[in-house]
């Protein structure tokens, strides 16, 4: 039987994706769209993923976990708050499935604001 996921998935975040539009002047202008919201689970990288994304030079600092048919995909923003509410981002380095779609996990780099404590 296949193990259901749906339980563990605590969050909610909106998934922003970044549109290109010409900005006149010979460029690229780009804007996020929000494509709609997917329950979620967010995890610390293991002590293997952290030092694998380190040789790689990735910025893998968080792991998110949700639905295989969520439409998320590398370069998405995924964004919500924590459990004490403090507003949170996240950039989707890539997203990857299990042999078996039980879940889809997105690869993500925590992006802080200007002047935002580490954390």
């Amino acid at each position: 039987m296949r193990a259901r996921i749906g339980r563990y998935l605590n969050r909610s975040l909106q998934v922003w994706r970044p549109s290109s539009a010409d900005d006149g002047h010979g460029g690229q202008e780009v804007t996020y769209v929000l494509q709609g919201s997917v329950r979620a689970k967010v995890d610390q990288p293991s002590p293997t993923e952290r030092l694998i994304a380190q040789q790689a030079e990735s910025r893998h600092s968080h792991n998110v976990y949700v639905l295989p048919q969520a439409d998320v995909r590398r370069g998405d923003e995924l964004r919500g708050t924590d459990q004490i509410g403090q507003a949170q981002a996240f950039r989707v380095q890539s997203v990857v499935q299990p042999s078996t779609p039980v879940y889809s996990k997105a690869l993500c780099e925590l992006t802080q604001s200007e002047g935002e404590p580490d954390g």
